[in-house]
């Protein structure tokens, strides 16, 4: 009558690098969104996005992908920009720092600060 439900135990697809290079390419070639392209292939596009991480070529610029090199003189007048600004953040602390030290100052006179 009851038969005894048994469970099947479901086993990983395993996919080699080679497929996961061509997913990669594919759905950076044909322009589709990643859901798509995943349905089209039978897996799940969070795999995708995985595999991407991993086999994706990378971004054109360098480490960060920041775009084309910039040239010495660029990150000179960079540098220049940044060592200016450095300067007045600096005064501004200072600046800071003594109003503080004016406003923490106890009250010269011996009535709790109350002046008559």
């Amino acid at each position: 009558m009851n038969k005894p439900v048994i469970e099947t135990k479901k086993t990983r697809k395993q996919f080699d690098k080679t497929f996961k290079q061509h997913a990669v390419a594919l759905w950076h070639n044909c322009g589709m969104a990643a859901t798509a392209v995943a349905a089209e292939l039978g897996i799940h596009p969070q795999r995708l996005g995985a595999w991407r991480k991993r086999f994706a070529p990378p971004p054109p610029g360098g480490e960060g992908g920041g775009g084309a090199k910039r040239s010495a003189e660029q990150l000179e007048i960079e540098n220049t920009g940044l060592r200016r600004e450095n300067d007045y953040l600096r005064q501004q602390r200072d600046i800071l720092k003594k109003t503080l030290g004016i406003l923490s100052e106890p009250p010269s006179n011996v009535f709790n600060g109350l002046t008559r």
